[in-house]
């Protein structure tokens, strides 16, 4: 019996014209979406020292290159300063963002803390990391931000991450609660921006696999299943799968708060509305003034 020749299938070659114009439209479409956060919520100012946080993910990677472009082109002056934190996670590449870093000449530093351990050790079973490795990330990251006199700190998180973080806090937290695009921390000391709040997943995570960033996997929580947050997102592109378009209308929600149709009586005087109750009688007066003025 004859063996058929096995068939070397060579895949086609990129037209490197499409795939530059596809990345420049993605380009624009970002720089775009990160200067209207930008010039909404007042996030750079002239003068500003940025502290751009990487983590080594495609999100921290699109933020400092559109923000490194923006900076070029502005009509206002910052300086910008990228910052890793190192948290000594078996395995990690630590010779990756050094190098990537000098090789677009930009100003970093690496900031070397064992929170890995503190995080592994503290963690009961079943629980997941991203807490409490959250918070001594931040912890790290302030405290380096006040050292080198940065005027704001700015994070990746992108649209989907605020969306997600809004459904986490409303199923499993009793709270309707997002990620602000600016935010003034706790002890009043730092302001945080993220420039990417109109930013889409998808649109980053093209941009990235264009730009071929030396992606660094996160390792620590990537390790755990079941997390809530990874059923949020499951639940959120099921819905965009659904009924495209779903996502862009929910996250004009979060900018469209209308407290009186709410709950929350810190946020609205529901106890005085009686207060504010217009009686039929000021309503005669009212049309009768109305009237009146109509004469003349």
């Amino acid at each position: 019996m004859s063996v058929a020749t096995p068939v070397l299938v060579t895949p086609p070659k990129k037209d490197p014209r499409k795939a530059a114009f596809s990345l420049n439209r993605l380009q624009k479409t970002l720089r775009g979406d990160v200067g209207r956060a930008i010039a909404d919520y007042n996030m750079i100012q002239d003068g500003d020292f940025v502290m751009v946080c990487l983590s080594g993910g495609k999100d921290s990677y699109a933020m400092l290159d559109i923000l490194l472009n923006l900076q070029k082109h502005a009509p206002i002056d910052f300086r910008i300063k990228a910052v890793n934190l190192d948290q000594k996670q078996p395995g990690f590449p630590e010779h990756v963002l050094p190098e990537y870093l000098r090789s677009i000449d930009v100003d970093y530093h690496v900031i070397e803390q064992d929170t890995y351990s503190i995080v592994v050790d503290k963690t009961e079973p079943g629980k997941t990391y991203c807490g409490l490795c959250s918070r001594l990330r931040r912890g790290n990251l302030y405290s380096y931000a006040e050292q080198i006199g940065a005027t704001k700190i700015a994070l990746g998180h992108h649209r989907n991450d605020i969306m997600e973080t809004l459904f986490l806090n409303m199923f499993f937290g009793g709270k309707l609660k997002a990620m602000p695009p600016k935010l003034l921390s706790d002890d009043g000391r730092h302001i945080v921006i993220r420039p990417m709040a109109y930013c889409k997943e998808a649109d980053i995570a093209n941009y990235a696999k264009a730009k071929e960033f030396p992606i660094i996997p996160c390792n620590l929580c990537g390790t755990q299943d079941n997390m809530q947050r990874k059923e949020i997102k499951q639940m959120l592109n099921e819905w965009e799968r659904q009924y495209p378009g779903r996502l862009d209308v929910m996250f004009k929600s979060i900018r469209n708060v209308a407290p009186s149709q709410l709950g929350d009586t810190a946020l609205f005087d529901f106890r005085n509305l009686e207060q504010r109750r217009v009686t039929r009688a000021d309503r005669v007066g009212g049309q009768a003034l109305i009237d009146l003025l109509a004469l003349d």
